[in-house]
């Protein structure tokens, strides 16, 4: 046998299988029908959830250098902020404890003012605080019932304020609850007073303009009135203490074919607190009588005649 008939070739060590396009097809059919029957069967899902068990602790562990981080950060930031609240509420109360010491003055200087010239001082009368019930149904009009009534002493007319200002003003009262209408109802007016100008006003409610507001009437286009201006109760109708806060101006329409502007302002109150201040309506005291020292005039001495009867003389009277 000649050398060149063998062959010399080695076998594989492994035996071959399909090639790899047929490979390729193959998985890729085989893929798509796991899909399918995970899609429909969810043949996978109990293989997920063990899996998700399993990977739980490991992603809270990963999880916990960016939570530390994030959590550092809004510490950090909310000292920052902490720090500046603090400064800035130490700023505001020497700025309140100055305005505290000069008010004190003045009530001073206004207590001997009073005095000297004899005036009735103020009276706030007493103040009962109420608690807010709920707010009437009625679509029409924008009252709140509050639980104290006739038999806590709730009167009708008296002025309610919170801490930003006033409310409004009790209309009804009942043994056990009354009912309070807010300022900014179409029927109730009250008279303010510009701090800033010292003019007075009277603003009647608007609860349409500006989502519930205040509009000053019959007010001169010339007036002197700008926006942000503080209203106060000027105290003249004897319902509101005087000096309570109304609103603030925020629109003014000055227009050429009127006399007189159109201004409405935001009440101070929010209406939203759940306690409320009564106040007792300022009643007039009677002014006291004017008293008059009447001195008696003096004789005229004999042979000399009155200013009338020189005057008869001039005119030529016998």
């Amino acid at each position: 046998m000649a050398l060149d008939t063998l062959d010399h070739s080695s076998q594989p060590f492994f035996r071959q299988g399909l090639p790899a396009l047929s490979k390729l097809l193959l998985l890729g059919v085989l893929s798509l029908l796991l899909m399918s029957a995970d899609k429909r069967m969810n043949i996978s899902q109990p293989i997920r959830a063990s899996v998700s068990v399993l990977l739980t602790p490991l992603q809270w562990l990963a999880l916990q250098p960016g939570q530390v981080t994030t959590a550092l950060g809004h510490y950090l930031q909310g000292v920052d902020e902490a720090k500046e609240a603090a400064v800035q509420y130490q700023s505001r109360t020497i700025a309140q404890a100055q305005r505290l010491q000069q008010a004190e003055q003045l009530i001073q200087e206004n207590t001997h003012l009073r005095e000297l010239l004899e005036l009735r001082p103020p009276n706030a009368g007493p103040s009962k605080t109420v608690e807010v019930l709920y707010e009437t149904s009625d679509p029409y009009t924008t009252h709140l019932v509050v639980d104290k009534g006739l038999l806590s002493g709730i009167v009708s007319g008296a002025a309610v304020m919170d801490v930003a200002g006033v409310v409004g003003q009790v209309t009804r009262v009942f043994p056990l609850v009354s009912e309070i209408t807010l300022l900014t109802d179409r029927d109730q007016s009250i008279p303010v007073l510009n701090a800033r100008t010292g003019q007075r006003f009277v603003a009647f409610g608007d609860p349409v303009a500006l989502g519930g507001s205040l509009e000053l009437r019959f007010v001169p286009a010339s007036a002197d009135i700008q926006q942000d201006d503080l209203l106060t109760t000027s105290g003249i109708d004897g319902v509101y203490p005087a000096g309570l806060h109304v609103g603030r101006v925020k629109r003014i329409d000055r227009r050429i074919d009127t006399a007189f502007a159109k201004v409405y302002a935001t009440p101070m109150a929010s209406n939203r607190g759940r306690h409320l201040l009564v106040l007792a309506p300022a009643k007039d005291a009677p002014a006291k009588p004017l008293v008059e020292e009447i001195t008696p005039r003096k004789k005229a001495p004999r042979g000399t005649a009155s200013a009338p009867q020189a005057g008869s003389a001039a005119g030529g009277t016998p």
